[in-house]
């Protein structure tokens, strides 16, 4: 049964409209300056919020009933088209950061930076195509038009406390259980952090990214909410948001190395030697930080705690 209501602040359906307000406003909010393409981001900021209004759905969607036109899948395609953009304006503020390096791997550095901005302009023919395609004005027009009159199932009505811990636990269970963390270890023992093992286990990088996209899944969730928890659970979101961060590092890093040499005639390693160096150091970094977070992680007090908080809101 559906059922249009104003939603009372305690309920399940307040912080699905909240949510989901919120996150919608900030993305289509930025619509003009990305076609303006002006600042980068104004892009980035409307990314964020599409993911973020997905996350939102996700979370909610059993308890809202919202049109069709915006389905997960179809925001999820909405990001993604403004992902590709994003990512090479990412990789472009890495290639043009960096200073004292010879004249030789500048010259290579700069022919690659004109073949990513040539992918740019075709990824961002295809944003601007989407972002005045009749799919993307339906959508806007049906969750402006949903948000106007917000029709939610009968689940709505409960208060948001008792279903919380429901709501948040199998995303809690489904981090617990990614094998990602589970990467470099034989025989209760760890590899030892070397540019060669390093390598060796980036062999199974998609579990990572798979991990660091899951990572942000849960940190966006779980921000929802932080009123109603306590400051344990703020601390185990912040450190969502850094674990975030540090797959990142590395699947940025990652990235960036795969694109050069895919663009280069040569391996980085032979062509920008300097260059290479300087991304073998900071993935190492970002490991050594990974490494601390994947043996938390395994830890089986630091796993009870973790379930304990997310059961007990305020």
């Amino acid at each position: 049964m559906n059922i249009h209501v104003k939603p009372r602040s305690e309920t399940l359906s307040h912080f699905a409209y909240c949510a989901i307000e919120k996150h919608f406003n900030k993305s289509v909010k930025h619509e003009a300056e990305v076609l303006a393409d002006q600042d980068p981001e104004a892009l980035h900021q409307m990314r964020v919020g599409l993911r973020r209004l997905r996350t939102a759905i996700q979370v909610f969607g059993f308890a809202a009933d919202l049109p069709k036109a915006a389905s997960e899948a179809k925001i999820r395609k909405f990001a993604r088209i403004l992902g590709a953009v994003r990512d090479s304006d990412v990789l472009r503020l890495e290639l043009i950061s960096q200073l004292g390096l010879p004249e030789s791997e500048q010259k290579v550095l700069k022919r690659s930076m004109q073949k990513l901005q040539k992918q740019r302009s075709r990824d961002f023919k295809k944003l601007t195509k989407t972002l005045k395609s009749k799919q993307y004005r339906t959508f806007r027009q049906e969750m402006e038009n949903w948000l106007a009159l917000p029709c939610y199932q009968t689940i709505g009505q409960l208060p948001i406390q008792d279903v919380l811990p429901d709501v948040l636990m199998p995303l809690i269970h489904g981090i617990l259980l990614h094998p990602a963390w589970l990467i470099g270890l034989e025989d209760g023992r760890f590899a030892p952090i070397t540019a060669e093992s390093i390598r060796e286990q980036l062999q199974q990088n998609e579990l990572l990214h798979d991990l660091r996209k899951q990572m942000k899944r849960v940190r966006y969730q779980t921000e929802l909410f932080t009123e109603l928890y306590g400051e344990d659970y703020k601390a185990q979101v912040e450190n969502f948001r850094a674990l975030q961060e540090i797959l990142g590092q590395i699947q940025d890093t990652v990235i960036l190395q795969s694109f050069l040499n895919q663009t280069l005639d040569q391996p980085i390693e032979k062509t920008c030697p300097i260059f290479a160096d300087r991304l073998q150091e900071k993935i190492a970094i970002a490991w050594e930080n990974w490494r601390s977070q994947q043996e938390q992680y395994l830890d089986a007090s630091f796993r009870v705690r973790l379930r304990q908080t997310f059961l007990k809101p305020i």
